[in-house]
Protein backbone atom coordinates (compact mmCIF):
# COMPACT_ATOMS: atom_id res chain seq x y z
CA UNK A 1 0.00 0.00 0.00
CA UNK A 2 1.62 3.57 -0.49
CA UNK A 3 1.94 5.60 1.58
CA UNK A 4 -0.63 8.07 1.09
CA UNK A 5 -3.24 5.47 0.88
CA UNK A 6 -1.71 3.76 4.57
CA UNK A 7 -1.85 7.55 5.98
CA UNK A 8 -5.87 7.60 4.51
CA UNK A 9 -6.76 4.61 6.14
CA UNK A 10 -5.24 5.22 9.72
CA UNK A 11 -6.92 8.68 9.24
CA UNK A 12 -10.69 6.80 8.46
CA UNK A 13 -9.75 4.63 11.13
CA UNK A 14 -9.15 7.19 13.76
CA UNK A 15 -11.89 9.46 12.92
CA UNK A 16 -14.34 5.87 12.84
CA UNK A 17 -13.22 5.13 16.18
CA UNK A 18 -13.32 8.77 17.41
CA UNK A 19 -17.35 8.81 16.39
CA UNK A 20 -17.33 5.40 18.38
CA UNK A 21 -16.20 7.00 21.49
CA UNK A 22 -18.00 10.66 20.75
CA UNK A 23 -21.50 8.19 20.72
CA UNK A 24 -20.34 7.04 24.25
CA UNK A 25 -18.55 3.69 23.33
CA UNK A 26 -16.65 2.47 25.79
CA UNK A 27 -13.59 0.02 24.40
CA UNK A 28 -9.99 -1.35 25.69
CA UNK A 29 -7.39 -2.96 24.00
CA UNK A 30 -6.23 -2.57 20.69
CA UNK A 31 -8.12 -2.02 17.22
CA UNK A 32 -8.50 -4.08 14.40
CA UNK A 33 -7.80 -6.79 16.81
CA UNK A 34 -8.75 -10.48 16.40
CA UNK A 35 -10.64 -11.11 19.12
CA UNK A 36 -13.55 -8.73 20.64
CA UNK A 37 -14.64 -9.32 23.83
CA UNK A 38 -18.44 -7.96 24.54
CA UNK A 39 -19.49 -7.31 28.19
CA UNK A 40 -22.84 -6.30 29.01
CA UNK A 41 -22.57 -6.24 32.54
CA UNK A 42 -20.05 -3.79 33.99
CA UNK A 43 -18.35 -4.13 37.14
CA UNK A 44 -18.69 -1.69 40.02
CA UNK A 45 -15.36 -0.09 39.29
CA UNK A 46 -16.28 0.19 35.38
CA UNK A 47 -19.63 1.31 35.79
CA UNK A 48 -17.66 4.14 37.94
CA UNK A 49 -15.54 4.61 34.52
CA UNK A 50 -13.08 2.34 34.99
CA UNK A 51 -11.55 1.18 31.31
CA UNK A 52 -13.77 -2.04 29.95
CA UNK A 53 -12.26 -5.32 31.05
CA UNK A 54 -9.20 -3.66 33.49
CA UNK A 55 -10.38 -6.25 36.10
CA UNK A 56 -10.07 -9.62 37.02
CA UNK A 57 -12.09 -11.20 33.93
CA UNK A 58 -10.01 -8.74 31.65
CA UNK A 59 -6.80 -10.34 32.92
CA UNK A 60 -8.02 -13.36 32.69
CA UNK A 61 -9.36 -13.18 29.19
CA UNK A 62 -6.15 -11.33 28.18
CA UNK A 63 -3.92 -14.50 29.87
CA UNK A 64 -6.47 -16.58 28.47
CA UNK A 65 -5.80 -15.33 24.77
CA UNK A 66 -1.82 -15.70 25.51
CA UNK A 67 -2.17 -19.08 26.58
CA UNK A 68 -3.90 -19.57 22.80
CA UNK A 69 -1.45 -17.81 21.05
CA UNK A 70 -3.15 -14.53 20.02
CA UNK A 71 -0.39 -11.78 20.22
CA UNK A 72 -1.15 -9.04 22.57
CA UNK A 73 -2.27 -6.37 20.26
CA UNK A 74 -4.84 -9.00 19.01
CA UNK A 75 -7.67 -8.39 21.73
CA UNK A 76 -9.94 -5.95 22.50
CA UNK A 77 -13.14 -5.30 24.97
CA UNK A 78 -16.60 -3.54 24.49
CA UNK A 79 -18.91 -2.48 27.10
CA UNK A 80 -22.40 -3.20 26.33
CA UNK A 81 -23.66 -0.04 28.28
CA UNK A 82 -22.86 3.36 27.34
CA UNK A 83 -20.49 5.91 28.97
CA UNK A 84 -23.70 7.53 30.72
CA UNK A 85 -24.79 3.78 32.19
CA UNK A 86 -27.60 3.15 29.38
CA UNK A 87 -27.99 0.40 27.32
CA UNK A 88 -25.86 -0.06 24.32
CA UNK A 89 -28.27 -0.09 21.32
CA UNK A 90 -27.62 -3.34 19.54
CA UNK A 91 -27.30 -1.09 15.73
CA UNK A 92 -24.22 0.84 17.86
CA UNK A 93 -22.80 -2.56 18.91
CA UNK A 94 -23.18 -3.66 14.69
CA UNK A 95 -21.42 -0.18 13.70
CA UNK A 96 -18.53 -1.02 16.45
CA UNK A 97 -17.90 -4.76 15.14
CA UNK A 98 -18.12 -3.37 11.67
CA UNK A 99 -15.19 -0.46 12.92
CA UNK A 100 -13.03 -2.80 15.02
CA UNK A 101 -13.33 -5.85 11.97
CA UNK A 102 -12.52 -8.13 14.15
CA UNK A 103 -12.38 -12.14 13.43
CA UNK A 104 -14.12 -13.31 16.58
CA UNK A 105 -16.36 -12.21 19.16
CA UNK A 106 -17.34 -12.97 22.33
CA UNK A 107 -20.07 -12.61 24.56
CA UNK A 108 -18.41 -12.69 27.90
CA UNK A 109 -22.35 -12.32 29.99
CA UNK A 110 -25.64 -12.96 29.57
CA UNK A 111 -26.43 -9.22 28.92
CA UNK A 112 -23.52 -9.37 26.49
CA UNK A 113 -25.02 -11.82 24.64
CA UNK A 114 -28.52 -10.64 24.18
CA UNK A 115 -26.96 -7.67 23.03
CA UNK A 116 -24.71 -9.63 20.32
CA UNK A 117 -27.73 -11.67 19.43
CA UNK A 118 -30.03 -8.15 18.94
CA UNK A 119 -27.14 -6.82 16.79
CA UNK A 120 -26.38 -9.93 14.68
CA UNK A 121 -30.80 -10.69 14.75
CA UNK A 122 -31.13 -10.55 10.73
CA UNK A 123 -28.44 -13.01 10.33
CA UNK A 124 -28.93 -15.48 12.82
CA UNK A 125 -32.21 -16.03 11.74
CA UNK A 126 -30.86 -17.51 8.95
CA UNK A 127 -29.26 -20.58 10.46
CA UNK A 128 -30.91 -23.73 10.43
CA UNK A 129 -29.79 -24.72 14.12
CA UNK A 130 -32.00 -23.09 16.81
CA UNK A 131 -29.19 -23.49 19.28
CA UNK A 132 -26.59 -21.57 17.35
CA UNK A 133 -28.88 -18.92 16.38
CA UNK A 134 -29.83 -18.65 20.11
CA UNK A 135 -26.22 -18.46 20.67
CA UNK A 136 -25.98 -20.75 23.05
CA UNK A 137 -23.35 -20.48 25.63
CA UNK A 138 -20.05 -22.68 24.31
CA UNK A 139 -21.33 -22.86 20.87
CA UNK A 140 -18.97 -21.53 18.29
CA UNK A 141 -20.93 -19.88 15.29
CA UNK A 142 -20.10 -18.93 11.90
CA UNK A 143 -22.12 -15.65 11.25
CA UNK A 144 -21.89 -12.32 9.35
CA UNK A 145 -18.37 -13.22 8.21
CA UNK A 146 -17.42 -13.76 12.47
CA UNK A 147 -17.05 -16.84 14.61
CA UNK A 148 -18.86 -15.75 17.43
CA UNK A 149 -19.76 -17.31 21.06
CA UNK A 150 -21.58 -16.76 24.15
CA UNK A 151 -18.89 -17.77 27.24
CA UNK A 152 -21.63 -18.02 29.76
CA UNK A 153 -20.80 -15.67 33.37
CA UNK A 154 -17.03 -15.70 32.36
CA UNK A 155 -16.91 -13.26 35.52
CA UNK A 156 -18.76 -14.99 38.09
CA UNK A 157 -17.42 -18.44 37.15
CA UNK A 158 -13.64 -16.79 37.77
CA UNK A 159 -14.84 -17.87 41.59
CA UNK A 160 -15.01 -21.07 41.02
CA UNK A 161 -12.71 -24.08 39.85
CA UNK A 162 -14.92 -25.85 37.96
CA UNK A 163 -16.78 -22.59 36.26
CA UNK A 164 -12.68 -21.88 35.18
CA UNK A 165 -12.37 -25.22 33.88
CA UNK A 166 -15.22 -24.94 31.63
CA UNK A 167 -14.72 -21.28 30.82
CA UNK A 168 -11.00 -22.32 29.78
CA UNK A 169 -12.73 -25.54 27.66
CA UNK A 170 -14.97 -23.40 25.92
CA UNK A 171 -12.38 -20.29 25.21
CA UNK A 172 -9.93 -23.34 23.64
CA UNK A 173 -12.35 -23.83 21.10
CA UNK A 174 -11.63 -19.93 19.88
CA UNK A 175 -7.92 -20.71 18.72
CA UNK A 176 -6.02 -17.94 16.57
CA UNK A 177 -7.42 -18.26 13.01
CA UNK A 178 -4.12 -16.83 11.61
CA UNK A 179 -0.55 -18.56 12.25
CA UNK A 180 0.45 -17.61 16.27
CA UNK A 181 2.82 -15.05 16.62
Amino acid sequence: MAKGAKEAARAKAEAELEALAARGVRLAGCAFPAILFVKGTPSEAEARGAEPLSGEDGTALFKATSALGYAPEDWAGCLGVLEDGTRMPPSLLSLAIATLSPLTVVATDEAARTLLAEALAADLVELADLSEALLEPGLVVQVAGLRVMALGNFAAALADPQGKQLMWARLKRLPPLAEPY
